[in-house]
């Protein structure tokens, strides 16, 4: 069963239940429009052309029905349209440049930051309407073809390394494991976070399987380059066993505590990316960790499937615009293990990083004398092999007998 910190669906049926078709503060008419929207969206019924068929999530349900009755008010308000289907396209076009230079504020006097979200979601209706008309005979003009769609580049919190080793240095033990997962993998919190069980991990909590149910996109296994001990300490330390969730604290708790402490650190300016260090969320640290891994990957397509991405997400952008571009060597792709994108992915990730690493530095070619080389997760003895290949000694620890005969074989 997959967890939804935030109680989409529960919040939607609550809704449907005490509305039931009538919904208060909006006219008759544009109560009946929304209603039979959201429940053609609900089931799937009279989708746009070129739109995903299929029902929408309780999650987007949400998100339409809050915003087309904002907008059935504000037309109310500002054109006196008692029936939002009668406004034409000078009227929608006046509009929603008043919301963009300000001159329609919300409720609170601020500007709206983000007038085209309300753009697409009238457009989404508009496509419903004409749809449902062309089955009757009717022909409806697509009013909203010509409006302007584009949206500012979010703000958001930006950490560097040493920042975030600042944050984990002045935190209890549970929000150090949680501060360094989610920048090792940048995950999307709360919504796959909070989904986790130590049945995920594999190889020694040296890689994790995030399922394809509980991912927004895709699932994907990825390796854990930075919190492995952490999460293992985390697991022994609270007795957790396989089917049980690795973090279950409230998402809007955690969230606070964040900003708290970000703020009583860095202070309440704002970082690189824009926003002030005291609104720092777990969401920051996906993008601190598309930051952090961008530069040390050889393959795009390898940081896009690590982060679960079907577009690109522009890091580049980020990295290059935002925070400034670094010179870091990369570490290689990471082995895929689902889809067919084996031509786009390096595998034998632990590999390249050892052979990056180890390699010397200076370019004075006086030669290198290596020490031994320790490795106290063994594994199937990688590190044993590349130790070999570069005549060096290793001593290597493992417990599990499996991988023990696995090693052996490999390094006869």
């Amino acid at each position: 069963m997959k967890i939804d910190p935030y109680k989409h669906m529960e919040k939607y049926v609550a809704w449907k239940n005490s509305v039931d078709g009538k919904i208060p503060n909006i006219s008759k008419r544009n109560s009946e429009l929304v209603w039979d929207y959201i429940i053609d969206m609900e089931h799937g019924i009279n989708v746009a052309n070129g739109s995903r068929k299929g029902a929408r999530s309780y999650v987007r349900l949400n998100n339409l029905k809050q915003r087309m009755i904002f907008l059935a008010k504000l037309f109310e308000k500002e054109l006196g349209l008692l029936d939002i289907t009668k406004i034409n396209e000078r009227q929608l076009h006046e509009f929603f440049s008043k919301m963009r230079s300000g001159r329609i504020r919300r409720l609170d006097g601020k500007q709206y930051q983000s007038p085209s979200d309300y753009v697409k979601i009238f457009k989404a209706f508009w496509h419903w309407h004409q749809k449902v008309n062309r089955k009757k005979g009717i022909q409806i003009e697509d009013i909203t073809s010509d409006l302007d769609i584009s949206s500012s580049k979010p703000k958001w919190v930006y950490l560097d390394e040493a920042q975030v080793k600042k944050l984990c240095d002045n935190v209890s033990f549970d929000y150090r494991v949680l501060i360094m997962f989610l920048f090792d993998t940048g995950i999307r919190a709360p919504t796959e976070l909070m989904n986790i069980k130590v049945s995920d991990f594999y190889n020694d909590f040296k890689e994790l399987n995030i399922r394809d149910e509980i991912s927004k996109t895709f699932g994907r296994r990825i390796k854990l380059m930075l919190c492995t001990n952490l999460i293992k300490e985390f697991v022994k330390d609270r007795g957790l066993n396989l089917e049980d969730y690795l973090f279950t604290k409230r998402p809007d708790s955690m969230n606070r505590y964040l900003k708290k402490l970000s703020g009583k650190l860095f202070g309440d300016k704002n970082s690189p990316a824009g926003e002030s260090y005291d609104k720092l969320t777990m969401y920051d640290f996906r993008h601190c960790s598309c930051c952090y891994w961008l530069p040390r990957y050889k393959s795009e397509s390898a940081l896009k499937f690590r982060f679960g991405w079907k577009k690109c997400g522009k890091p580049k952008e980020i990295i290059k615009k935002k925070i400034g571009e670094k010179e870091v060597p990369p570490i290689g792709g990471i082995k895929q293990t689902e889809g067919n994108f084996n031509d786009t992915y390096s595998g034998n990730t632990k590999q390249n990083i050892y052979e990056e690493i180890l390699k010397p530095t200076c370019n004075c070619n006086a030669g290198f004398t290596s020490g031994i080389v320790l490795d106290p997760f063994f594994g199937a003895g990688t590190t044993g092999l590349v130790a070999l290949k570069q005549n060096k000694k290793f001593i290597g620890i493992e417990l599990n007998k499996e991988y023990i005969e696995i090693a052996k074989r490999r390094l006869r």
